[in-house]
């Protein structure tokens, strides 16, 4: 189990001003026992002129001895600079990219904004493995609403109309969170799911809402999920926090204890 387990940077996104601070971020994760990590959220690593660029990321990895499973990237950036997005994915050897979500205000949340999106997808996707690279979508809750009572949600479109070569990054948490149980999801994208989001959902007393926690502090059914996130073939499980109600470092040490001392079948 441990040694298919990474971190989603995004977690530690408030760590990751500048240079110093990523090796920090990186020299932590490494000591903790991760190997792998997701770049995604890394404020030095974005706009125009970055700080860290894909080659210093890479170095930086590699004197940590990490690795990069996945990424995700803007939208825009796939469709109009595509060749630059291969050029960074074979720079940090990574040949899984993503986009955390689908732009709402370029597709609207309809039937047929979901297939268009698919449908302008498709040379991202050709282009993409091409170079030896797969593209996937992660999901929130919101792809699990029905726009038409008693039809299908908008993630029923990914996973039945995508085709078999959009991967499903999916984040079991949100799938929980609306509603849905993540092992029949799973079952529905066998050979589509290189990389997977983990995080677990804890009940507030006295309240009707819940928290994102450090797996294992909350009522998610692992040995269950595990065994379906087999099933699937998941290669990697990406541990993301999108909030930490303590010390980000803190809740990813909490993770990795949990999980690397469990023997989940995985």
């Amino acid at each position: 189990m441990k040694e298919k387990l990474a971190v989603q940077m995004f977690t530690l996104r408030n760590h990751t001003e500048t240079a110093a601070d990523l090796k920090m971020c990186f020299e932590r994760i490494s000591a903790m026992g991760y190997t792998t990590v997701q770049l995604s959220g890394i404020k030095c690593m974005n706009g125009e002129n970055p700080e860290v660029s894909g080659q210093d990321a890479k170095d930086l990895m590699d004197e940590f001895g990490l690795s990069c499973i996945a990424t995700h990237r803007k939208w825009d950036d796939f469709v109009n600079n595509l060749e630059a997005e291969i050029t960074y994915h074979k720079t940090i050897d990574c040949d899984f990219a993503a986009i955390g979500g689908i732009p709402q205000d370029q597709y609207p949340s309809t039937y047929d904004g979901y297939r268009q999106w698919i449908e302008d997808a498709q040379p991202v996707i050709e282009g993409l493995k091409k170079e030896g690279i797969r593209f996937g979508h992660h999901n929130h809750s919101r792809e699990f609403y029905r726009p038409e009572r008693h039809g299908k949600t908008l993630e029923d479109i990914l996973i039945d109309e995508g085709g078999p070569d959009l991967m499903m990054e999916l984040d079991l948490y949100w799938i929980a969170h609306a509603g849905v149980n993540p092992e029949r999801i799973l079952e529905r994208c066998h050979g589509r799911v290189p990389v997977i989001h983990l995080k677990d959902k804890e009940a507030l007393p006295d309240r009707n809402d819940c928290i994102i926690a450090a797996i294992g502090e909350g009522g998610m059914d692992w040995k269950a999920i595990f065994a379906a996130c087999e099933a699937a073939g998941v290669d990697w499980y990406a541990i993301e926090q999108d909030t930490c109600p303590r010390d980000e470092f803190d809740c990813l040490q909490s993770s990795w204890d949990y999980l690397s001392t469990r023997q989940y079948e995985a």
